[in-house]
């Protein structure tokens, strides 16, 4: 398996954006691992009858994702999440298509760290989740 991309070939500015379809499969899926089984999740008569009018998607599964890749592409295998502030600003709802950007915005060479900016818009350009989070970029080892 091929690492993620170690400090020393980071910088600040550098972006990477990514657009994930939120399916009610995913958001289930979710459900079941978190045990959230709130119905405004999973029943789609008991969200019509909310303000929503229909299924959100829980807000830390969109926190996951951002988590996911992170983890496996940006900056990828090995990094290790080590905190997110995020905030939830709109509602996530069954087959949105979001898209995840992400910007180093600090990097802490000496500790191996990197600080990044973690926005989510959805297909309609509203912003759904705005925030930061911290990582420790995987060591490249000798070779």
């Amino acid at each position: 398996m091929k690492s993620g991309t170690d400090i020393h070939h980071l910088k600040v500015g550098q972006t990477y954006s990514k657009d994930v379809i939120i399916s009610g499969e995913r958001v289930e899926l979710f459900a079941r691992a978190s045990g959230d089984t709130n119905p405004l999740h999973l029943d789609e008569e008991f969200a019509r009858g909310t303000r929503f009018g229909q299924r959100v998607a829980h807000g830390m599964l969109t926190g996951g994702i951002i988590g996911g890749i992170l983890g496996t592409e940006f900056p990828g295998f090995g990094t290790i999440y080590l905190s997110q502030d995020i905030k939830f600003m709109r509602p996530v709802f069954i087959d949105d298509i979001l898209t995840i950007k992400l910007e180093i915005i600090e990097a802490i060479k000496d500790k191996n760290r990197l600080v990044l900016s973690t926005e989510v818009t959805n297909q309609r350009g509203e912003k759904v989740a705005t925030g930061t989070a911290m990582v420790m970029p995987p060591v490249q080892g000798p070779g």
